[in-house]
């Protein structure tokens, strides 16, 4: 039964995304949703619903998508060692074809399986598909307390071909995207999904750049969810990472994050799948319910600066009648 604190509730979501609605219809927004959203049906359907509504209002989505966790469960289960240096993956021979058929096989095609259901006409793809990412073969390259490193079939992208993605979203496709490239001899190459996003997103000049992770955004402190950071900048980012806040995965969403804020993506939000319609929430009301980052604080509006953009809507919703 609706209760009237029900019709309070949709009516006033309704008003307050009205200004966003007519900000974001025709934008390009560009979603990295790391693999552990994917490894389950539920988590998928969650994520991708949103990103329907998204595509159904008229905003340009492109969804990049990651798979580390599923490549090292089946790189477990056929005997192949995983390393990872700063969060990256080192990718020898075995390693590759692991994450070709997680990425570009399980993954990719469970995501397009669940938008058929959905209805949203997704059309699945990878970095290799008519030159989409250009990448060459990563050099070794020395890492504190490592030496030199061969990070192996890694690559570093070389261009990103826009005009493909911009031929599927003219004709109403939303595009997934596996982080699989290769170099111009056809040696595939493994790219880290946030890197690829951020590329995507800087070449495509995104409005926003989103990064869907199982945090609830960046913390102070990793280990105590209440240390949120609501907003913040690159030199809060860069405090951030020398008080030991940012390591390990969070490492190569840094860099992604700054590429894209200094490519001219003036928006990068780091949200939570565990969140209920946390996609929505982020980009349709000004609380959000993760972290924002800019390049530099003074661009937020008065708006954008509370300080617990959460507890603010937490508080919208305890006062409502």
């Amino acid at each position: 039964m609706t209760t009237d604190h029900d019709r309070y509730v949709a009516v006033a979501a309704l008003r307050a995304a009205v200004p966003y609605l007519r900000l974001y219809q025709g934008r390009t927004f560009v979603i990295k949703a790391g693999g552990e959203v994917f490894t389950k049906r539920a988590t998928t359907r969650a994520i991708m619903e949103q990103v329907g509504i998204l595509h159904q209002l008229g905003i340009r989505v492109v969804l990049v998508h990651g798979g580390g966790g599923q490549a090292t469960e089946l790189a477990g289960r056929l005997g192949i060692e995983t390393r990872m240096v700063e969060g990256r993956r080192v990718t020898d021979g075995g390693t590759r074809d692991v994450a070709t058929m997680t990425l570009n096989g399980t993954v990719n095609t469970g995501i397009v399986a669940v938008c058929r259901e959905l209805g949203i006409p997704a059309l699945g793809l990878s970095g290799v598909d008519a030159g989409l990412v250009r990448a060459r073969k990563r050099p070794p390259r020395h890492v504190d307390g490592e030496g030199d490193v061969d990070y192996g079939y890694v690559g570093d992208i070389v261009s990103v071909d826009v005009g493909v993605l911009d031929r599927i979203l003219d004709d109403r496709f939303v595009p997934v995207v596996s982080p699989l490239s290769a170099d111009d001899s056809g040696e595939v190459l493994n790219i880290n999904a946030d890197v690829v996003a951020a590329r995507i997103a800087k070449e495509m000049k995104a409005e926003k750049l989103l990064l869907v992770t199982g945090a609830s955004g960046i913390l102070e402190d990793r280990s105590d969810s209440a240390t949120l950071v609501s907003y913040t900048d690159v030199n809060g980012l860069n405090d951030l990472h020398e008080s030991g806040s940012l390591v390990d995965g969070m490492l190569p969403k840094v860099t992604a994050i700054k590429d894209a804020l200094y490519g001219g993506v003036s928006r990068v939000h780091v949200i939570s799948y565990k969140i209920t319609d946390s996609l929505l929430t982020e980009v349709f009301t000004n609380e959000g319910c993760g972290t924002l980052v800019v390049l530099d604080t003074q661009e937020l509006s008065a708006e954008e600066q509370k300080p617990s953009r959460v507890e603010q809507l937490l508080d919208k919703e305890t006062d409502a009648p």
